[in-house]
């Protein structure tokens, strides 16, 4: 769906911002672009919209160009979030909703029927906030109006720069956890800015970790996680970063939600964990050992089955967060 050719970003002073990159972003993924300030992530998002011009290679989306494309189409067509949510102070927030489709000469009927729809997904009452303003809202709900107007001409590529950075961690989480939920329903092609690995392994199909305008490594988070490439993707991630919402949960929990894996006799020296372990001493028990799979037994000692990363991996994208509650709140 967005492919990047080969593409190279060089400022003045010959300094390279984004050196040779290459990868593809899948339809209907969100792909976290992750890493230090300073290592390109954010410039390679904003080409893709031609807010920074490219250097050198290309990037297509599906299929076309995005240099031989009218730039304001272009970018009518992206849904964009970013940090500080770039709300219309002087707007309403039906207005700001609804901005892209007036660009685009909707009637007023069919922009009304789009804000309902949009303030109802993302949890936000659309008679209670039509008439009000942005300084009237909490920094949450600025977001989630923000994620709205991204939204509303049902765009299927959307750019998100660090869209949850600036809020506190109780409401970044809910909004995470709320966007995972509504991707779920309108399933973009989503390219996600992020510093912070905890929120790449939540929130992405696939992580392109960068450095110094180099990709380090492209891979599934749960990849990155147990098969780091060097030693610099082994310490941007670390351990129990990347883990610590797991002792949240039990292997009890994910056998309720999505089984166990059958148990392979022909492997040696498998360490067993007790069904009533939290997930995260249980990823830690696969990852110091590089196991395939730990042996489940129940408080008798009886084999029930096993876990692997995969298992841990589908239970918190597939179950724990789909069903997280759109709250009104924040």
């Amino acid at each position: 769906m967005i492919t990047f050719d080969h593409v190279t970003k060089i400022y003045e002073g010959d300094v390279k911002a984004v050196d040779d990159v290459a990868f593809t972003v899948e339809k209907g993924d969100i792909c976290v672009l992750l890493g230090p300030s300073g290592c390109g992530k954010t410039t390679l998002l904003r080409m893709v919209n031609r807010l920074e011009s490219i250097t050198e290679g290309e990037i297509r989306i599906n299929g076309k160009s995005n240099r031989d494309l009218d730039t304001i189409e272009l970018r009518r067509s992206i849904g964009y979030v970013i940090q500080s949510n770039g709300l219309f102070p002087n707007m309403t927030i039906e207005e700001n909703v609804t901005v892209v489709p007036s660009l685009l000469g909707w009637d007023r009927k069919k922009k009304r029927e789009r804000y309902h729809t949009l303030m109802e997904l993302v949890g936000l009452d659309p008679a209670e906030y039509r008439k009000r303003y942005p300084h009237e809202l909490s920094g949450g709900q600025q977001q989630r109006v923000g994620v709205a107007r991204a939204l509303a001409a049902d765009p299927p590529v959307m750019l998100m720069d660090e869209p949850f950075g600036a809020l506190d961690p109780i409401t970044r989480e809910r909004l995470q956890d709320e966007f995972i939920q509504i991707q779920r329903e309108v399933k973009k092609t989503i390219l996600f800015v992020s510093h912070d690995i905890d929120e790449a392994i939540k929130m992405g199909n696939k992580i392109v970790l960068m450095r110094d305008g180099k990709i380090m490594q492209h891979d599934t988070p749960s990849e990155i996680l147990v098969h780091p490439k060097n030693e610099f993707v082994s310490r941007f991630v670390g351990k129990d970063r990347a883990i610590k919402n797991l002792s949240l949960h039990t292997v009890e929990d994910l056998q309720k939600e999505i089984g166990l894996g059958d148990i392979n006799e022909t492997i040696q020296d498998t360490k067993t964990v007790n069904i009533h372990q939290d997930l995260r001493n249980t990823l830690s028990t696969l990852m110091n050992q590089e196991a395939e799979q730990v042996i489940v037994t129940d408080d008798h000692g009886e084999k029930l089955g096993t876990v692997t990363i995969d298992h841990v991996q589908r239970y918190l994208h597939l179950e724990i967060r789909e069903k997280a509650p759109v709250s009104t709140e924040g």
